[in-house]
């Protein structure tokens, strides 16, 4: 029995950090990663030879965010998970909640239409079509948290408790599909609220709190109901091989340990991001007024002042 494609799944030695950490590709991840750092560094390597600068924490957090995916796909964490519902939970918790989170602050979407040229006039290129995908109907309605919260929730509670999950996990092009699925809801979940790229629904901070922790207990929930099962849940993980060593209800229960911690996780560092968000646009907001001031040479506190002086006058 070979799920991942890349490493027999049926005779794995019992999980260790170090065994999980090994190196077993999986292709299309491993392709699709080197591509988005390729693509990514192309664009700033482009910024650069212009003389445009581009924010080396922007840099940093993508490539992190990138090498997350790398991590959960291209080690034996992809084979344990094929078998053992704690260690999927961590590969479900990181793509669908950190590895969107540290993409979604390397503002790729920024990087893409300051790097990538003008078509020229009556024509599009690659820089016009995303403008237009941006702009488009499709996209205001992907980022609408009507539609957002709803599919990050589904993804736990429709998934896990179906048989959706269980035919997914039978086949390798399935399984590819379902970790692109999790990365896809994070990235769409998470970019209205903390993105730093453009987006067709920006609304204001306190929403976005909102919007955020609308969908976060959800996760708590289904964490604790996998803890609190008497039963395993999901029938692929029904009969761990012997080889792990592992009881079924007791990997079941870590795994929503896993799902319940996590939840708390994303809150705070995008928490953290939103408010830093806040700041530097109150203080663009800030520098702005002050330099209109100075070019009316603060007309608006001219007119307060004359105003208190005539009521002075009146009084007197």
């Amino acid at each position: 029995m070979d799920h991942s494609g890349h490493g027999t799944t049926m005779d794995l030695p019992p999980f260790t950090l170090g065994r999980g950490l090994a190196w077993s590709a999986d292709s299309f991840f491993l392709i699709a990663c080197l591509l988005g750092l390729a693509l990514y560094g192309w664009g700033v390597a482009r910024l650069v030879r212009r003389g445009d600068k581009w924010p080396v924490g922007r840099t940093v957090a993508f490539v992190t965010g990138v090498l997350s995916i790398g991590l959960m796909m291209c080690t034996k964490l992809n084979d344990y998970g094929m078998v053992m519902f704690s260690v999927h939970m961590v590969q479900h918790m990181v793509i669908s909640m950190v590895s969107p989170i540290l993409i979604l602050l390397g503002a790729p979407i920024t990087l893409a239409l300051r790097a990538l040229p003008p078509a020229g006039r009556g024509r599009k290129g690659p820089r016009e079509l995303l403008l237009m995908l941006l702009h488009s109907r499709y996209m205001r309605v992907v980022t609408h948290p009507v539609f957002t919260i709803p599919m990050f929730i589904a993804s736990l509670y429709a998934l896990y408790f179906t048989p959706l999950f269980d035919f997914l996990m039978g086949s390798r092009v399935g399984h590819i599909a379902m970790m692109v699925h999790f990365l896809a809801v994070g990235l769409v979940f998470f970019w209205p609220i903390m993105g730093v790229d453009p987006g067709p629904h920006r609304p204001g901070y306190l929403m976005r709190m909102l919007e955020l922790f609308a969908g976060m207990p959800f996760h708590a929930f289904f964490g604790i109901a996998l803890m609190m099962a008497s039963t395993p849940m999901v029938t692929t993980f029904e009969n761990p091989p012997a080889s792990l060593g592992v009881e079924a209800l007791s990997d079941q229960n870590a795994a929503g340990g896993i799902a319940w911690a996590f939840s708390e996780v994303p809150s705070v560092l995008v928490l953290l991001a939103l408010l830093f968000q806040w700041y530097a646009s109150d203080q663009r907001q800030a520098r702005r007024e002050d330099r209109a001031a100075d070019r009316d040479g603060d007309k608006e506190l001219e007119a307060y002042n004359a105003y208190l002086a005539s009521l002075n006058a009146r009084g007197n």
